[in-house]
């Protein structure tokens, strides 16, 4: 948490006396203060204020405090609302609770009382930092390679990459899409002693397959149709180092025989030459693929499977290792507050929840996407779980009992897709639209509310989870 930061309060009362008052108060209590004399205007300037929290007078012109109330919740979920009002009822003290209120003051009201709940919100909100700075040092303190991992099934896999570094030439890294396979493969390289040689990399299904050849074992001049030159391939660029084959199971088959060749007996040929080259590759592939299924296919060799799975380590998808995600989460906010300048700490706890429930099928490399279009489109310093969920991407098979997500890298800057009212839906748990319609009291007017849809469309998700009862 920087030395520097103040909380923001919002003071919005018709009264001037009262908008003094409080503010002299939020000030000596350690808040920056924001005063606007009237709900219209509040909410006009709801979203550039960005407030951690809000003193509101429940009785004004146009625009009651409950209303203000409503937008604030829904525009800022982390902002704690106190209502003020010199015309208490049982019944608005109740509805105020129920939308949310941190609490319910009556004028003329304790200043004793005010003053302990901004210092409330003010360690509170302290507290929540402070808790972001450990995990984002912890983090740290686990990172490896630019791998982050704290749970026991990543530490594991940073000792076997130890254990194996300095002594293998081939090995097979397996794991879903954006896992980080990579990052193993270049940590093999580091701890293997040949890290000062080069690290070659080819993505083996973004090659044209008939260059494949060329790309891999180079050509001679007058090779083939093109072959101005005489060209090295990456075997031979590769040579003292490592070469990483990603995606390997997209390898052709009639090149897999001399990949083969190459691996094993460390030399290569390149198109139209007489004479063999002696090479001394590592060579660490990686697929998202099931090598042994292919190969009972006929798509891939065994034989070849064989030679590179020697070693073979295995990176578990997102879903396996949960309580890495605080720790990735804050690793990637910090990142993003320092190349885009911005003075984020981390996100809410209904965000971390979010982030939690998510199912991410694009694992790691979905997370990070998600977390930088949050950070871009935030403007305060915690990231709630409104601005998380806008920043995920939508996909058509998207249901109501898990988010599902396109691994899709956006543009830096780009803006998230349009999602309907209706289609906002499609990303909520079950179990948060259960929880929302038991904090509502059943009620579903309140419930679409929350969670910002249309009551029609809250009332269609609810017949298709059978949530009518």
């Amino acid at each position: 948490m920087t030395d520097h930061w103040r909380p923001t309060l919002l003071v919005v009362d018709d009264e001037p006396g009262m908008l003094a008052l409080a503010g002299r108060l939020a000030r000596d209590a350690g808040f920056d203060v924001v005063t606007h004399a009237n709900g219209r205007e509040a909410l006009q300037q709801l979203t550039a204020i960005n407030a951690d929290a809000a003193l509101v007078d429940l009785q004004m012109p146009e625009i009651g405090g409950l209303d203000v109330l409503r937008a604030i919740r829904s525009a800022q979920p982390g902002c704690q609302v106190i209502l003020m009002t010199a015309h208490a009822s049982v019944e608005t003290a109740i509805e105020a609770v129920k939308l949310g209120a941190l609490d319910y003051l009556t004028k003329p009201f304790d200043l004793e009382r005010l003053q302990g709940l901004f210092t409330t919100v003010r360690k509170g909100r302290e507290r929540r930092e402070a808790l972001l700075q450990v995990e984002s040092d912890v983090g740290k303190q686990f990172e490896f390679h630019g791998m982050i991992g704290p749970s026991p099934v990543m530490q594991e896999l940073f000792d076997a990459i130890r254990r194996f570094a300095p002594h293998i030439r081939t090995a097979l890294v397996t794991g879903e899409t954006g896992t980080g396979k990579e990052l193993v493969a270049r940590a093999l390289h580091t701890l293997g002693g040949r890290r000062d040689r080069r690290f070659v990399t080819i993505n083996c299904s973004a090659v044209v397959e008939t260059l494949f050849e060329s790309e891999l074992f180079g050509h001679v001049r007058g090779a083939f149709t093109g072959a101005t030159d005489t060209k090295m391939g990456l075997f031979e660029a590769a040579d003292g180092g490592t070469l990483f084959l990603d995606e390997i199971g997209e390898l052709p088959l009639p090149l897999q025989a001399k990949l083969l060749r190459a691996v094993e007996l460390g030399e290569v040929q390149r198109v139209g030459a007489l004479e063999a080259r002696k090479v001394d590759v590592r060579v660490v592939a990686a697929t998202n693929r099931d090598l042994l299924d292919q190969s009972a296919a006929g798509k891939f060799r065994s034989d070849l499977y064989y030679r590179l799975s020697i070693v073979e380590i295995r990176l578990p998808p997102l879903r396996e290792r949960r309580e890495d995600i605080p720790y990735l989460t804050a690793a990637f906010v910090r990142d993003c507050a320092a190349r885009l300048n911005k003075p984020l700490a981390g996100v809410s706890v209904p965000a971390e929840r979010l982030l939690q429930q998510a199912e991410w099928p694009g694992n790691i490399r979905e997370l990070r996407n998600v977390i930088e279009r949050a950070c871009i489109l935030s403007d305060g310093r915690i990231l709630n779980d409104r601005e998380l969920l806008a920043a995920m991407p939508r996909s058509p098979s998207a249901t109501a009992s898990s988010f599902s997500t396109s691994t899709a890298v956006a543009a830096p800057g780009a803006q998230p897709p349009a999602v309907s009212r209706h289609n906002r839906l499609r990303t909520v748990p079950r179990e948060q639209i259960e929880r929302t319609l038991k904090d509502a009291g059943g009620n579903k007017a309140e419930a679409a509310r929350v969670l910002g849809v249309s009551r029609r469309a809250l009332y269609r998700w609810l017949d298709r989870l059978d949530l009518t009862h």
